[in-house]
């Protein structure tokens, strides 16, 4: 037996253009009443345009979690804090919130494999794997944006240097990259 297959978004998308102003506010309150998630998102929707606003705070506040927690140790749920900085880009379009967002996760893994040790490979690919779509973003939309994050970068690289698994080498390399096509002096 088959179970018919929804038809998605387009089904939905068809029956919302039927609504009025009213019934779509009424929904869109009770998608932001439903879950934090749906309140960061809609919060920051409204946020886009402001590059240090609460929204770029909370979820900067999230990734910041992962490894050093309020209470208690880290817990280096790194797929949630990668997905804090894809949700705070699909709600926003903010290029230099994300930009922004990106380099708190590796300062941050940076730091914390400073303070508590070698941690492991897949972590190290994690924090390369950001810095290097955070350098793409920076080469390929944002190259005007350089000079505000360069000072953080250098002083990444500087931290970063002494990590073992080829992992301070790549920041040196990426920072290099980013100075030697970006800095313009």
């Amino acid at each position: 037996m088959s179970e018919k297959k929804s038809a998605g978004w387009q089904s939905v998308r068809r029956q919302l253009e039927d609504w009025n102003k009213p019934a779509l506010i009424a929904l869109v309150k009770d998608l932001y009443d439903a879950c934090a998630d749906n309140r960061d998102f809609v919060q920051a929707r409204f946020q886009a345009e402001e590059n240090a606003g609460t929204a770029l705070e909370k979820y900067r506040g999230k990734i910041v979690e992962q490894f050093y927690p309020a209470r208690g140790f880290g817990k280096l749920k790194l797929a949630e804090a990668r997905k804090a900085i894809r949700d705070y880009r699909k709600a926003t379009g903010n290029l230099t919130g994300t930009i922004d967002l990106m380099l708190t996760y590796v300062e941050n893994g940076t730091d914390f494999t400073r303070e508590f040790g070698d941690i492991n490979e897949a972590y190290y690919n994690s924090l390369d794997s950001v810095l290097h779509e955070m350098a793409q973003l920076l080469l390929s939309e944002g190259s005007e944006l350089y000079p505000q994050f360069r000072e953080r970068l250098q002083d990444l690289a500087d931290r970063a240097e002494d990590i073992g698994w080829g992992y301070g080498d790549s920041v040196g390399d990426y920072v290099c990259q980013l100075e030697n096509e970006l800095a313009g002096d």
